[in-house]
């Protein structure tokens, strides 16, 4: 089965890790997925662990307006991941071409989608989804609103980050 990393980042809830499969589009993967929201002392090792991660949530709080303060420095985590991550790819691509090794894989961007959680609680919201939907874009992000509370877009969420990997990583 192939194995896809996906870190939830943001302000609120709690540093969990664990592991689930799921079928999307007829092929099972296993998603090993890493909550670091609301963590603030583990911000400091945030991006040495999560350096390679496939993908990232960047979540907030539809009902709190300081719950996207957060997301520029994650977002700025990300970013410095990623400059790593394309230096140490050109790196190894050039010991490769020295070598006559030519078996490096590519490893392809991050896949980031910006995501408001509450959306149950449309009636108390204060952050607009126009808002965030250009600050995801201006970033090369998706966007979607769900409800942990009541499941919605959940599924849907973790699907469409699976098949960007997927095509990412073609």
């Amino acid at each position: 089965m192939d194995k896809i990393s996906i870190t939830i980042c943001g302000d609120g809830g709690c540093e969990d890790s664990y592991t689930v499969t799921r079928n999307v589009d007829g092929h099972p993967y296993v998603l090993s997925i890493t909550n670091t929201a609301g963590q603030e002392e583990y911000r400091g090792l945030w991006s040495i662990s999560t350096l390679n991660s496939d993908a990232f949530l960047l979540v907030y709080d539809i009902t709190n307006p300081s719950s996207v303060e957060p997301l520029d420095y994650f977002m700025d985590m990300i970013h410095m991941g990623t400059d790593q991550r394309v230096e140490s790819d050109q790196q190894l691509r050039e010991l490769g071409k020295k070598s006559g090794d030519v078996g490096h894989i590519f490893v392809p961007p991050p896949i980031k989608i910006v995501t408001g959680n509450k959306c149950d609680l449309n009636d108390d919201r204060v952050v607009t989804s126009r808002d965030r939907l250009e600050y995801a874009r201006k970033h090369g992000c998706g966007f979607m609103e769900t409800s942990a509370h009541e499941t919605v877009n959940i599924e849907g969420t973790f699907t469409h980050l699976v098949r960007r990997i997927v095509e990412a990583r073609l």
